[in-house]
């Protein structure tokens, strides 16, 4: 994590996400610019939290740990999230890993300040419940893959959900990610590699070496019932 000491950046995304219709004066208030590398590790889960995360540039994904030491898929997020809004009401240690998949920038609210001054301040608060109440909605249609879907179906949300405006030809995705998305939607490398092949083989997805590219995205969107990891 890199701290940007530039205010006019810093002020652009304040600006660019209208932080000012929430919180008034924000040149006031204790806002600071961070910014991700792609595969870093912003939050780690079980630790202690201290800043509410806005997340302005970027993409990152929520992973849960279970029994066996893997982490299943909870959601992809992109701006404008909010990172710490459970344990900022819950006073409790991060509840999920937070990784960037591209650079992300974040502006970061201590808890302290929002304690102390924003806890009465009824557009902080419904800004709040309304992403708390989305990341319920996203945790149950999480949940519900995980447990009931194929691993096709999974497979077929998890590109869908990888998939960005910028990729309107397809999506490439790079093979060497194979095993972290078999543990990502529980279950083995070899399962995703069946998958994968009957998909190449229907003429849905292409794999070179290095890649998978998506060719057929109707047949992924009617295998995926429209769920997304998002």
């Amino acid at each position: 994590m890199k701290i940007i000491e530039d205010s006019t950046v810093l002020h652009k995304k304040l600006t660019e996400y209208k932080f000012q219709e929430i919180f008034g004066d924000v040149d006031t208030q204790p806002f600071s610019l961070q910014s991700y590398e792609a595969g870093e590790i912003i939050l780690h889960e079980g630790i202690e939290l201290h800043s509410l995360l806005y997340l302005v540039e970027g993409k990152v994904k929520a992973t849960s740990s279970v029994e066996t030491g893997k982490s299943l898929l909870l959601r992809f997020n992109h701006p404008l999230a909010i990172i710490g809004d459970i344990e900022l009401v819950r006073h409790v240690p991060v509840q999920s890993q937070i990784t960037a998949v591209t650079e992300c920038l974040c502006i970061a609210l201590p808890f302290d300040y929002i304690y102390n001054f924003e806890m009465k301040n009824p557009l902080f608060l419904q800004d709040l419940l309304k992403h708390l109440s989305y990341k319920l909605q996203t945790g149950t249609i999480a949940s519900r893959v995980n447990l009931l879907a194929s691993v096709e179906n999974r497979f077929a949300s998890y590109l869908l959900s990888t998939t960005t405006p910028d990729n309107e030809f397809g999506l490439e995705l790079q093979t060497t990610n194979i095993g972290e998305i078999a543990d990502l939607l529980g279950t083995s490398h070899r399962h995703v590699n069946r998958v994968i092949r009957n998909l190449c083989e229907r003429g849905i997805i292409e794999k070179s070496r290095f890649s998978i590219r998506i060719l057929n995205n109707q047949v992924l969107e009617e295998m995926s019932q429209g769920i997304r990891y998002e």
